[in-house]
């Protein structure tokens, strides 16, 4: 029993002792603090702000900062005019630091103790930057970040070119060109270095952007002193450049410079590489013979390197060949391809499962090659071999793009053999790897999206630090050089920092007041051609009244045409009243609705009646509609649908709730139908076009605009024969 106590207390023991071990973390979130001295109340700037977890800000000018952190999360605050200060967070409120600032005398000192630091810290940081280049960019871009930080204040910027630099590589191997080259340019705006310089102009030739990279590189030949390395990278960069540019001779020329110091360096890569790249501009300048020597010279070159160098040189020749239908050379020299990578040691591409191999030397790829220069040549069966090949590496390998092509391919070499079954069946093997190949670009896409988003979170983070670090460096100049006038330069910083900020305002009010003469603009815009398209209406309006009007004087019917007179001078009052409102309430265009009906059922008596239903669920007065919306499809059901019917119609009007927030009016009538009525029309009418639907559609797409899709309208045939109209409006509510 006592064994059993001593077991129970051990665990209990070891579990509170565990717990109280764990730290007491949860999730992050922003907190707000100041930095201020004790004696004063001033906030003290450049205060580098960091923690366990590896988030960092500065304190402003003001001694504010921002930052993201935990509960039992410890925040270190550290400056060369202050002693380091360590706070522990413990709820949420706001921190605030009070600090006993060193006396001036003690600046140099504490500065030098830090800036040993700082300096072993930022060449730690960058090492590690350069190791996960090329495995990981966003640890790379982190280490980057924190070896910003390390600078501080002071005048590195040599430091910080080497920083923005190492940043352009990273982006640069891992594509994301147009960040590599304003890298590249925050690197030479802080110190122009060669290789910086040199960067940057291949980068531009990566990005198909030849002409900035000539003007970029060309004033580099005139450098006297270079190392013969950099001399031949450069020629070599300008050669690619012209070659883009389409100016083959000047390429040439370049690249015959780079060709002789790299001979008389005895720079064996570049050597091959210049070769190939000479035979490659006379390539694309259909100067075939001239192209055929240099890939000679290339080729022989490459076959003393290694294995995967001398693949690399055999491809490109095996591509000129192809290009001059030299079909038994290229099948020759791919072979031998082949048989050399199998002497390379298999390693996973990085790229592996991904849909960006299309520049990789691959097995699969090489097959695929053969197969279609034997197909060039109508010899089917040597082909299918060499494409079932392919299919099968590739699908080791998972290279979809090549799976796909070889295994369309595959069905084409049968149809021309007219093996239509075995056709059929690679056929529907292309159209499943199409289908995967589909799925894969989606998940491609949406990774490539989140990856955007975080390298655009880690740039802004690296331009916000630098923007601080670079305020920082102008306080930090400051303070030392305002022994005698301290007072004066304090004025003089709160100066700029005012004038930062007004200017900051100014910026502001202007946009905003740019944003809001744009959208009274569009207002002013829409509600003049609202007011136009009501005027157009109105006329339009009381043009086919007065022709009723006319009708009853016409027939002596004096009585009607009083009753009809006074009924019409009611509803244009109401009309004439509602012509200036976007929207009036629905209960109000109900009732000129209902008058406007009634004026046209006293003149068509004999040829319709009319009904109007309202579904008594309706909250009428919480919705609202343009005016005179509903009367012209009403207008249209009356004068081309009712009136031609031999016998007596029916026009029938429906509001039904919708929904919780809309509901939707139905005008239906069983007249002769939109077709019919267009079939009978004169050749007068024909080329009147009505003006009453144009505007309505007109006013709609208005009001939609600007009251984001309140009213929608359908319209269609109400029996299946053409006969009627069914004209339906959704109008959702405020």
């Amino acid at each position: 029993m006592t064994k059993y106590f001593y077991i129970c207390f051990l665990i209990v023991f070891s579990g509170t002792v565990g717990y109280a071990q764990l730290p007491q973390t949860g999730e992050q979130f922003e907190v707000r603090g100041v930095v201020k001295e004790r004696k004063g109340d001033q906030g003290v700037s450049g205060v580098a702000v960091s923690t366990n977890s590896g988030e960092y800000s500065l304190t402003n000018a003001r001694g504010e900062f921002n930052i993201k952190v935990s509960i039992g999360e410890e925040v270190v605050f550290k400056s060369p005019n202050m002693e380091t200060v360590r706070y522990l967070v413990k709820s949420k409120s706001d921190i605030e630091i009070l600090v006993d600032a060193l006396e001036r005398g003690e600046v140099g000192a504490s500065n030098n103790i830090r800036g040993d630091r700082s300096v072993s810290l930022y060449r730690a940081y960058i090492d590690s930057a350069n190791f996960y280049k090329k495995k990981d960019i966003r640890k790379s871009i982190d280490f980057i970040t924190q070896s910003i930080s390390q600078l501080g204040v002071g005048n590195n910027k040599e430091e910080l070119a080497n920083s923005y630099t190492t940043l352009g590589e990273v982006y640069q191997y891992h594509k994301q060109y147009d960040l590599a080259i304003s890298s590249y340019k925050d690197a030479l705006l802080a110190n122009k270095t060669l290789k910086t310089s040199l960067l940057l102009g291949e980068t531009y030739i990566l990005n198909k952007d030849f002409r900035a990279a000539e003007k970029v590189l060309s004033p580099l030949v005139k450098i006297p002193k270079m190392v013969p390395y950099q001399r031949v990278e450069l020629y070599e960069f300008l050669g690619d450049a012209y070659v883009g540019l389409g100016e083959v001779d000047k390429a040439v020329a370049f690249y015959n410079e780079g060709l002789t110091v790299a001979e008389k360096n005895q720079i064996s890569p570049k050597t091959i590489d210049l070769n190939s790249k000479i035979a490659g501009a006379y390539a694309k300048d259909n100067r075939l013979q001239e192209a055929d020597v240099y890939f000679d010279n290339s080729l022989q070159m490459a076959s003393g390197q290694a294995p995967q160098r001398a693949v690399q040189e055999k491809e490109k020749v095996a591509d000129f060949y192809n290009q001059k239908n030299q079909f038994g050379q290229e099948i020759a020299l791919r072979k031998k391809s082949l048989e050399d990578l199998k002497k390379i040691p298999k390693t996973k591409s990085p790229a592996a499962g991904s849909l960006n191999q299309n520049d990789s030397i691959t097995a699969q790829r090489i097959n695929y090659k053969i197969a279609n220069a034997y197909i060039a040549q109508d010899k089917y069966d040597e082909a299918i071999p060499y494409l079932e090949e392919s299919i099968k590496d590739a699908d080791v390998e998972d290279d979809l793009f090549v799976q796909k092509d070889a295994t369309r391919k595959l069905s084409e070499v049968y149809r021309y053999k007219g093996d239509f079954t075995k056709a059929l069946e690679t056929y529907q093997q292309y159209v499943a790897v199409v289908d995967t190949l589909y799925v894969r670009k989606e998940q491609e896409i949406a990774r490539a999206a989140r990856f955007n988003r975080e390298i655009a979170s880690k740039q802004s983070r690296i331009s916000g630090l630098e923007q601080e670090r670079e305020l920082s460096q102008s306080k930090y100049s400051l303070a030392l050089t305002e022994q005698q006038l301290v007072e004066e330069s304090i004025k003089r910083q709160n100066w700029i920092i005012y004038s930062l900020i007004f200017g900051m305002l100014l910026m502001g009010l202007a946009a905003y007041f740019f944003y809001s003469s744009n959208k009274q603009q569009k207002l002013a815009n829409n509600l003049l051609a609202l007011k136009s398209l009501r005027s157009q209406m109105n006329p339009h309006f009381i043009f086919n009244a007065l022709n009723s009007v006319n009708n009853f004087i016409a027939k002596s019917d004096e009585r009607s045409a009083n009753r009809y007179l006074s009924d019409f001078s009611t509803l244009m009052r109401a009309v004439l009243e509602n012509s200036d409102e976007d929207f009036i309430p629905l209960s109000k265009e109900l009732e000129l609705l209902e008058l406007y009906t009634k004026l046209e059922h006293s003149r068509f008596t004999d040829k319709f009646d009319y009904k109007i239903e309202i579904d008594p669920n309706i909250d009428i007065d919480a919705f609202q509609i343009p005016p005179m919306l509903l009367q012209p499809y009403i207008e249209n059901a009356i004068w081309h649908g009712l009136r031609y019917r031999e016998d007596k119609g029916l026009l029938k009007i429906e509001l039904k709730q919708k929904d919780k927030n809309a509901i939707e009016i139905s005008i239906t009538d069983n007249g002769i139908g939109r077709k019919r009525s267009k079939a009978i029309k004169t050749q007068n009418q024909k080329k009147q076009k009505s003006k009453g639907m144009g505007n309505i559609k007109k006013r709609i797409e208005i009001l939609n605009d600007m009251y984001k899709d309140k009213v929608d309208v359908f319209i269609s045939d109400l029996e299946a024969n053409g006969t009627g109209t069914r004209v339906v409006f959704s109008i959702k509510r405020d």
